[in-house]
């Protein structure tokens, strides 16, 4: 069965952020809600609903455009939009009633055989299907997407006892190959897997906070990043999900979960809470949450934190924390085991969810393998609670449970000296309930280089990168350092990488540009350029630039494929790498971009080159070298990042017809792999492009459009000093139209307007900027 159009009931702020994703995949999709008496247009709640996405941020919607994918209808008039459909998801209010009636009407309509399933998270599915037919049950689940859905990887899917096994398999297939997604299943049980356990650790965490007289910014210093937690921790995390949530989700595990459980023993209500909430401190879509803009600041951005003791707010402090520090490298055990005020709050949070998520393997989720990837899926977490288990130490949590006076989960007495967690003949294996160890199986088509990390000894490494042999004749080069920025290191182990593979010794026959990282890169290495400004070591930046020209030159033409397979930020340095390779495999979530301009400089490493290049070819642009220098520019000038790897594809950042986007990242290495196998076939080294360029003309027309922006109060002087170089680049310099300029003319010009740029204060102010907050300067 092919999934092809689908339906989404309910269009709500998830019921029309999931009909946006099924737009992402490129699918027809149906949107439905009710007709409202009395209107004009019996339409117009999901008419609302597709004009509100469109103006959401984040953006539901990968490329506005897709929103044309999706028809509007009612539930009165159009249900008959649902007899071609091949999946309809019910995504209404969470009462009994009101979908057991809907799913009746949907009986009555859909075209048998079509997959039904429910967004629900807190209503069980045996009472969900308790009085619908037995066909009915038969095509019935629950797909529980994470919000928002674009992001949010997590699927939770669970099934009934009727439900056919095919339809499953269908439904896993589709979502995380078309959708992008991690599919969990799991019990049919309250809370599933992902809100039974991540809401009782927020609730566990703040509860105790409240009681030990630890401060909102201590607790997110010490359940955050030491854990392997994003650093919003547990308050921030409330706040960006809206604490007027808390109390529904509350409500509804406390009445379907047994009295004796953990979450309903521990469970109070906070007067403060509530008072909270009734005044709009609801987090950041209210006036703020447990962290707030101060009001008073006078258009300063001064963050605040409230007193959990007063209810009052206080400027908001980075605590200082040498417990964490020195854990660090003592390792996690050193913080838990502190018999100090951080320490104890660290153990009474963590013991009690690990040894909660312990409890629990079997009635939510058949393994703890599936518990860790819901956790981190869902939550973002680095680690599952099994994993982290497994780095505390089992044989430490368990004794110091016991030493704490806690009970030991039957689990963690039955793996004795053993880990939840091992590797074995190169394959990873998880503990199991029966006492044995189950193989971890990988998709069909999912590689991870983490995976093939595990056993295999780079073939290069140095300091900020390292080459893989992953298979099939084909070196993948990763990158290492933070954030993934480019430095020297890097530029060096291209060069390693294009000898190694395109040396007669070897078989390798592609390379791969690729790793794990949250992001592919984050551009130059920043922090080190200005080091060697302040010193004043001018040829020694100025070598840095030239070295990075090289080094992608070098993948530009070396003689096989070179795919680069990017996942988030692709900026600066990052967005040029994939400008030179040979054909880019996106994750639909990269953000590719030429930000240069942002912190006072301009492409140096062959992006204005590349961009020139590809505007003048581009089909859809008038002919003449007018054109394309104004699109480039306006597009570089601005720092404009694509939002979606779809984005992309309009800027150029991508080509249509060679590069192509890949919905699950999981996937990114195996379809890489794929496409360079394919391209080996019938490679042949690009040809270089040649270029026309307007000179002194197109500069003048190019500054006059800076100087507009000057008048409107949209540029900075020195935003005009950047324009001016960034003109004298893409016009080609000290040349007229006639001309004829090698790609070596370009980088040269690249490279001294560049050197240029760095000489300047501003220029510095603003890297020294962007380093310490993160933002640019407008100066």
């Amino acid at each position: 069965m092919q999934i092809e159009k689908i339906a989404v009931i309910g269009a709500g702020v998830m019921g029309g952020s999931i009909a946006a994703h099924m737009a992402n995949a490129g699918k027809q999709v149906v949107l439905l809600d009710i007709a409202p008496k009395d209107a004009s247009n019996r339409n117009i709640v999901a008419e609302s609903a597709i004009q509100k996405l469109l103006k959401m941020n984040p953006a539901p919607f990968m490329h506005k455009s897709f929103a044309k994918r999706i028809q509007t209808g009612n539930l009165e008039d159009h249900l008959d939009y649902l007899s071609d459909c091949d999946w309809i998801i019910e995504a209404v209010i969470e009462d009994l009633d009101i979908k057991t009636d809907l799913y009746k009407k949907i009986d009555t309509t859909r075209k048998r055989g079509s997959i039904i399933s429910s967004n629900t998270s807190t209503i069980p599915l045996s009472m969900l299907v308790e009085k619908q037919s037995d066909a009915f049950q038969q095509d019935f689940l629950i797909t529980h997407f994470f919000n928002p859905p674009r992001y949010m990887r997590l699927l939770e899917l669970v099934k009934g006892t009727k439900t056919k096994t095919e339809h499953m398999k269908v439904i896993e297939a589709f979502c995380d190959i078309e959708l992008g997604k991690g599919c969990v299943q799991c019990f049919d049980s309250p809370g599933f897997i992902a809100n039974r356990i991540g809401t009782f650790w927020i609730q566990t965490a703040m509860i105790n906070a409240m009681d030990q007289g630890i401060t909102v910014e201590e607790a997110d210093a010490v359940l955050g990043r030491p854990m392997g937690v994003p650093k919003t921790g547990v308050f921030a995390l409330v706040d960006l999900v809206g604490l007027d949530l808390m109390p529904h989700i509350s409500k509804s595990l406390l009445s379907t979960l047994p009295k004796d459980d953990a979450y309903c023993k521990t469970y109070r209500d906070v007067d403060l809470f509530k008072k909270m909430i009734s005044d709009g401190y609801t987090g950041r879509k209210g006036k703020g949450g447990f962290y707030r803009l101060d009001p008073e600041a006078k258009g300063k951005k001064v963050k605040q934190a409230i007193d959990l003791k007063t209810g009052h707010y206080h400027d908001a402090v980075r605590p200082s924390i040498p417990l964490i520090k020195t854990a660090r490298k003592l390792g996690l055990p050193h913080l838990l085991g502190d018999e100090g005020k951080i320490g104890q709050y660290a153990w009474s949070v963590i013991s009690q969810i690990l040894s909660y998520a312990a409890n629990l393997v079997g009635e939510i989720a058949e393994s703890v393998y599936d518990i860790d990837q819901a956790m981190k899926l869902g939550y973002n977490w680095k680690m599952g609670p099994f994993e982290l288990i497994d780095k505390i130490g089992v044989a430490w949590f368990r004794d110091r449970l016991l030493k704490s006076d806690m009970a030991v989960p039957k689990i963690l007495s039955d793996i004795g000296d053993q880990t939840f967690y091992k590797i074995e003949d190169g394959n990873q294996f998880f503990f199991g309930l029966d006492g044995k160890y189950h193989a971890i199986e990988r998709p069909t088509g999912v590689e991870l280089l983490s995976d093939i990390k595990l056993t295999k000894e780079p073939l290069e490494k140095n300091a900020s990168a390292s080459l893989w042999d992953v298979g099939d004749d084909i070196v993948c080069l990763e990158f290492t350092s933070k954030m993934n920025a480019l430095d020297e290191e890097i530029m060096t182990m291209i060069a390693k990488a294009v000898k190694l593979v395109g040396s007669d010794k070897n078989a390798y026959k592609a390379l791969v540009v690729h790793n794990e990282g949250t992001h592919f890169s984050a551009g130059a290495n920043l922090g080190l350029a200005l080091f060697a400004l302040n010193l004043g070591m001018w040829m020694q930046v100025e070598e840095i630039v030239a070295g990075g020209q090289r080094a992608y030159h070098k993948l530009k033409y070396a003689p096989f494929p070179v795919i680069a397979a990017p996942s988030g930020m692709a900026i600066g340095g990052g967005c040029e790498i994939l400008l030179h390779c040979d054909a880019v495999m996106a994750h639909a979530e990269s953000y590719i971009g030429l930000v240069e301009t942002g912190v006072g400089l301009i492409p140096g490493w062959g992006g204005c080159k590349e961009m020139l290049a590809r505007y003048a070819n581009d089909p859809k642009r008038a002919k003449g070298p007018m054109p394309a220098v104004s699109g480039v520019f306006e597009m570089v000038a601005t720092a404009q990042v694509a939002k979606s790897a779809y984005e992309a594809f309009d800027m150029l950042y991508l080509r249509r017809g060679i590069d192509e986007v890949v919905m699950n990242k999981d996937r990114l290495l195996f379809k890489a792999k794929e496409k360079a196998l394919e391209m080996v076939k019938t490679y042949e080294v690009p040809t270089p492009h040649e270029y026309k360029l307007p000179g002194d003309t197109g500069r003048t027309a190019l500054n006059m459009g800076v100087d507009g922006f000057v008048k409107r109060g949209l540029a900075t002087p020195h935003d005009v000093t950047v324009g001016g170089k960034l003109a004298y680049v893409l016009s080609g310099g000290k040349t007229d139209h006639l001309e004829t300029l090698t790609e070596k003319d370009i980088l040269k010009l690249e490279v001294s307007t560049f050197m240029e740029l760095v000489k300047t204060a501003p220029t510095l102010d603003r890297i020294e900027h962007m380093l310490t907050t993160g933002k640019p300067l407008r100066n």
